[in-house]
């Protein structure tokens, strides 16, 4: 029998035949413990799950998102909520054909179990042709298809499969400093801060997306992450 390793060896034990028995038949039960996600799960007849909203320029029409989510071993230890199926509706019929197959190719792979976090980051990659959009906050979408990934990033960091990397209060200080100063220098010369909260003449991040890129003491940085060129 083959056993393929996925982590790093950091010690070794040599066991008898007897001791290999054990440690096997140990192995075996603490599978058998708890349910993990797979492709054969059967389905409850209750889900829980959330909707989000997508309202983009590019539509009078607003997307729904809604992700159903099944809770495996509940009760015990082992309990875990993850995502099953995702369904998204609106009014406007122009994206219907993709966005079913895309709908019906998500829950797929949520259903086929494993690590399906990657989801994410291959949907948000995605870019329109036509060109992006930037959503209230400044934050720019490179596409709708985009914008769903962010949706679907939303919902598993709200059930814990992906962490929520907030800013350290030292780190949100250091923004609001930098952007004190920055009005500070530009209050005469300024015209003001524009709609999304930071000033009209800000460029793009590229680490978080935001039109809140500026130039402080000869350097790029971002009013809204704290990224910066020279740092």
């Amino acid at each position: 029998m083959v056993v393929q390793i996925r982590k790093k060896i950091v010690a070794c034990q040599v066991l008898d035949k007897q001791d290999g028995a054990e440690a096997k038949q140990e192995s075996q039960e603490s599978t058998q413990d708890f349910e993990s996600m797979h492709e054969n799960v059967q389905r409850p007849e209750i889900l829980y799950g959330s909707t989000y909203k997508i309202k983009t320029p590019q539509s009078e029409h607003a997307l729904y998102i809604t992700i159903n989510d099944m809770i495996l071993n509940p009760g015990t230890e082992h309990e875990e909520r993850r995502p099953y199926e995702i369904f998204i509706n609106s009014k406007n019929m122009e994206h219907f054909q993709w966005v079913l197959a895309l709908t019906r190719v998500i829950s797929a792979v949520f259903r086929k179990g494993g690590d399906a976090c990657f989801l994410v980051e291959e949907l948000k990659a995605v870019f329109d042709p036509k060109g992006g959009y930037f959503k209230k906050g400044g934050r720019y979408m490179p596409s709708l298809v985009a914008e769903i990934g962010c949706a679907i990033e939303a919902h598993m960091k709200q059930i814990g499969m992906l962490e929520d990397h907030e800013l350290s209060d030292s780190h949100k200080q250091f923004i609001a400093e930098k952007r004190k100063e920055f009005n500070e220098k530009h209050a005469a010369d300024s015209s003001g801060e524009g709609r999304d909260g930071f000033p009209e003449q800000a460029q793009l991040c590229s680490k978080c997306q935001t039109r809140a890129l500026v130039m402080l003491d000869g350097c790029m940085t971002c009013l809204n992450c704290g990224d910066s060129k020279c740092s």
